[in-house]
């Protein structure tokens, strides 16, 4: 399938709101991608969620102003970029059982064959390649 077919592309101006926005976001490409035939674990609905809503939080924390979310159909996996005007990069912490909260990027890394992170010139996109199956 042609990665154009499956894939959308919201535009937020900021705020909380985003957070659960951007869940539902996800709901729906989901729903999009089982109708048009594209197998996916039993898992990936709530891996894509647990994703998007750890990278647009991302994104408002450190750059609380609009943030871009695209998710596209990339052969067996979907790429999922958040856009955003920080110019700081995602931190990589150190393992450490023993800390509360900041465990974001280790999910998603977790979660997701390839996290890369590009600077364009209002700020970055954080994009992570998570797998269908």
């Amino acid at each position: 399938m042609d990665a154009s077919v499956v894939s959308t592309v919201v535009e937020f101006s900021g705020g909380s709101a985003m957070i659960p926005a951007s869940r539902d976001v996800v709901r729906r490409f989901v729903a999009r991608l089982a109708a048009a035939g594209v197998e996916a674990a039993g898992t990936f609905a709530d891996a894509a969620r647990l994703v998007v809503s750890e990278l647009v939080t991302n994104a408002l924390r450190h750059a609380p102003g609009p943030c871009r979310l695209e998710l596209t159909l990339k052969g067996d996996s979907v790429e999922i970029a958040v856009s955003d005007t920080g110019d700081g990069y995602p931190t990589f912490l150190p393992r450490d059982p023993q800390r509360v909260g900041r465990h974001g990027l280790e999910i998603v890394t977790r979660l997701c064959d390839e996290v890369i992170t590009k600077p364009h010139a209002s700020g970055k996109t954080v994009s992570a390649l998570l797998p269908l199956l």
